[in-house]
């Protein structure tokens, strides 16, 4: 069978980075870690060829080759997924889909003409797919209950990958979340027992980059990597040997809940092991909307607290923040604004509040008849989107100061300066260090690039850009290439934050930082 894996182009959005891709001659973040596991499930007498269309496109001749096309896709990607489907179906191909998008909202794909939804995780539906192949059924959906046992998934095709297009590598460690936040869907689709790879399978993964050549950072891809505290601590401590071994190759990032900082073991060992960033879902400092949405492991200590402790660890923070969640009071994304400053938190993920399809409050929002009619039922994905549900306070209200906070936080002197603040807040070990890892070739296109952007063309911040370099290598040279990337970064932000402001103000009608053109009524919504 003479196969096309194919994984959808994302839309520019807060983590494409796509002007810091630019000036450092990347062309993605991470890799498509689904699609390439898939590959590893298929038959090794298939012919496969790979392409990741936000890397390198695939060509007509592929498309004429191919008896067979297989999509894997998120919500964001959903409009070249579309695309892709009905290309296969106009040039008479077969064409199958997976992915957190179809298995949400498994008919989206059957309206543009899929033939096969390999639905679920792929350890249990790819068989079951495979079977219906060679018995030459021309279509079918194909789903499972059951929750596969990730100690028998597959290292993931990592030789398919063009590994110089990326910032950074990614392994999977656990699936699920043992938490039960209302507007999640991980809960919906892995669960909230956490499944776990055995540490020696894990390495393996690790030694088959290794062997490939990489050497940076890695993406551990959890959508909370410590959901199951027992066995990420037994994967750690033998992960701290197997990087010392090999002089350090990687360094790490994951997602995490808050709660990471209650567990000082935890963190020592990620600090020890070679973790220099984390993802923490904040959402909100306002307590009545945490306990609200079921944000609880939020609301146990402090959250100022929890941040400055994660720090002192070492470890530096993202962090994502929501605006809309009902009952919500007026001025939230002003206290948004407050808490990130507080934190110095360089690169907070401000998001409009979406209701994905088969969460909890999706499913409490279509009891209340607050849904949206039409397609924004389905949301985009997208941090910029209007909300696809009647919220509690005027969305109008929800828009400005959603576009009001994302200008401010992500103003050129306040970036930078939370950039210095956090990197020299970090606690290090002597002799550790918190480096975001790059070629050699990139690296020095990337500071020269740097130099030419924010130390020489912009001088409303080449003052403060050479004095918090200076600062940063006379007082703490460890964390140099960490606040370099960081300061990069800042170029994808400060036009995202005038791209996320233009769509906003074209679903409105109306620019909600002009406050003379705002209107006296809400945009016109239909409840479904």
């Amino acid at each position: 069978m003479k196969t096309l894996l194919l994984y959808p182009k994302f839309p520019q959005s807060f983590w494409s980075y796509d002007r810091f891709m630019e000036i450092a001659g990347l062309k993605a973040v991470i890799p498509p870690l689904g699609i390439i596991t898939v590959a590893a499930l298929l038959p090794k007498n298939w012919e496969i060829r790979f392409y990741d269309r936000n890397v390198n496109p695939e060509t007509e001749a592929d498309w004429e080759w191919c008896d067979l096309v297989i999509l894997s896709a998120m919500l964001v990607q959903k409009s070249d997924f579309h695309a892709l489907i009905q290309k296969a179906v106009r040039l008479s191909k077969k064409v199958a889909v997976g992915g957190p998008y179809p298995t949400s909202v498994p008919q989206d794909a059957l309206e543009s003409g899929a033939h096969y939804l390999i639905l679920d995780e792929g350890e249990l539906t790819v068989p079951l797919f495979l079977d219906a192949i060679a018995r030459g059924e021309p279509a079918g959906t194909f789903r499972s209950l059951e929750k596969p046992d990730v100690t028998l998934s597959p290292i993931p095709r990592f030789d398919l990958l063009e590994r110089d297009a990326y910032l950074m590598m990614a392994v999977q460690f656990s699936r699920g979340c043992p938490f039960n936040c209302e507007f999640c869907d991980i809960i919906s689709l892995y669960g909230r027992k956490p499944r776990t790879k055995e540490p020696s399978q894990i390495l393996a993964e690790l030694q088959a980059i290794y062997d490939l050549g990489w050497r940076g950072s890695v993406f551990i891809v959890d959508d909370n990597f410590i959901g199951n505290q027992r066995n990420v601590k037994r994967f750690l401590r033998e992960l701290i040997p197997w990087m010392k071994q090999r002089n350090y190759p990687f360094t790490f990032i994951t997602e995490a809940s808050v709660n990471l900082a209650e567990d000082d073991e935890l963190l020592h060992l990620m600090a020890e092991s070679g973790f220099y960033a984390v993802f923490l879902g904040i959402e909100t400092p306002d307590q009545d909307s945490l306990q609200l949405t079921r944000k609880l492991q939020n609301t146990r200590n402090p959250l100022v607290e929890a941040c400055r402790k994660i720090n002192e660890a070492g470890l530096l923070i993202y962090a994502g923040f929501i605006l809309g969640f009902d009952r919500e009071r007026s001025g939230a994304g002003e206290r948004i604004q407050e808490f990130v400053e507080e934190t110095s938190i360089p690169q907070p993920m401000l998001g409009i509040l979406q209701a994905p399809p088969n969460t909890a409050l999706w499913n409490r929002l279509k009891g209340e008849q607050r849904l949206i009619e039409g397609d924004s039922i389905h949301p985009t994905g997208d941090q910029n989107t209007l909300m696809n549900f009647i919220p509690t306070r005027p969305i109008t209200e929800i828009a400005r100061e959603y576009v009001e906070g994302l200008w401010k936080l992500y103003e050129p002197t306040n970036y930078l300066r939370r950039c210095y603040q956090q990197c020299l807040s970090l606690g290090l070990r002597l002799g550790q260090k918190q480096t975001m890892q790059f070629p050699i070739g990139k690296g020095l296109r990337l500071v020269i690039q740097l130099i030419w952007h924010q130390g020489i063309r912009r001088p409303e911040i080449r003052g403060q850009f050479w004095r918090q370099l200076w600062t940063i290598l006379l007082n703490k040279p460890q964390v140099l290439n960490l606040y370099l990337g960081l300061c990069a970064a800042g170029e994808h932000f400060w036009e995202y934050r005038t791209l996320a402001r233009e769509r906003i103000a074209q679903q409105l009608g109306y620019d909600p930082l002009e406050a003379s053109a705002s209107p006296q009524q809400e945009p016109m919504l239909r409840m479904g």
